[in-house]
């Protein structure tokens, strides 16, 4: 198939587009949000190609992913399927999603707890859980230190549970990895802005444990690729965090003494966290591995073109 979609999520379209399809990635000029094309800092294969959306003429099915793509691709007369990354933002309960009530396309959230929460009316729906390209990388834990992979956590403060990074911090120092960190201050932490994804992975693997302390978000790819990497895991017990790690591989509460407690133990108890990250690489690759992931979207192309 011929499958057009954005350069939007870079880690969950590197795992997307390791399918067997050729997919067309808008590019323009200025490689901004509307044509950035292919990734820099991914690892892509050679059926990404990049296109300019005015000459697209060939398309079997478009992938949306923002809710201004619809009218960009409103003249191309092919199945659309969105892709619904996000929890809802405001009045949770009663949350209308932007797309609802619609009989042209699919929402397809990538978690169950997305579709929980979001109101789509009348559009139908369906949940193809993450799957990931497995790190090259695996844990090691040989540094007394705790990682955070994150984006923004300085705009979005408390979203990423920004404000409990101080408590970590007088544990053990605390790396954060990801997009608009540098603005990041505090005692015993340390920002790495932006770094390519081999090298941030290779540097948290070195760490002793991963925290994933967002108090609202879908599901974070970098906490997935941490458990694939076999990294203990210390999270919120919030929104899909709670289905997907296990008792034995980590700590999930809601209490932050808890987690804080427990990073004081893993820090001392390397062994510990060692078993914690094995079950924990071993739970995530059966339910994150890229094999399931792509079938699951196969099934669901193939679904939409033949309707």
């Amino acid at each position: 198939m011929n499958i057009l979609l954005w350069h939007v999520h870079g880690s969950w379209t590197t795992s997307f587009v390791q399918g067997k399809h050729r997919y067309l990635v808008p590019v323009n000029a200025e490689r901004d949000a509307w044509g950035r094309g292919r990734a820099r800092t991914f690892d892509w294969p050679d059926t990404v190609e990049e296109v300019d959306l005015a000459e697209v003429t060939d398309v079997d099915v478009v992938i949306l992913q923002r809710p201004e793509e619809v009218e960009r691709v409103a003249g191309i007369r092919a199945p659309k399927i969105y892709v619904e990354h996000n929890t809802p933002k405001g009045d949770v309960p009663e949350t209308r999603h932007p797309l609802a009530d619609r009989d042209d396309l699919i929402i397809a959230h990538v978690t169950h707890f997305n579709e929980l929460f979001w109101d789509t009316g009348a559009t139908r729906t369906t949940v193809i859980e993450h799957g990931i390209v497995e790190p090259a990388v695996r844990w090691t834990g040989d540094l007394d230190r705790l990682a955070v992979v994150t984006n923004e956590p300085v705009r979005r403060g408390r979203v990423t549970g920004t404000d409990l990074f101080p408590r970590f911090a007088a544990v053990a120092p605390l790396d954060v990895f990801g997009m608009g960190v540098a603005g990041l201050t505090g005692d015993g932490i340390t920002a790495f802005d932006d770094p390519p994804q081999a090298e941030m992975h290779a540097a948290v693997a070195r760490r002793r444990a991963y925290l994933h302390l967002c108090r609202w978000t879908s599901l974070g790819l970098s906490l997935i690729e941490a458990m694939q990497m076999g990294m203990p895991v210390l999270a919120l017990a919030t929104t899909e965090a709670v289905a997907a790690v296990p008792d034995d591989a980590g700590v999930l509460a809601t209490r932050v003494d808890t987690l804080v407690e427990a990073a004081r133990w893993l820090i001392e108890e390397p062994e510990a966290a060692r078993r914690f990250g094995d079950r924990a690489r071993q739970v995530s690759l059966i339910r994150y591995g890229l094999d399931r992931f792509l079938a699951d979207w196969d099934r669901l192309l193939l679904e939409e073109t033949c309707a």
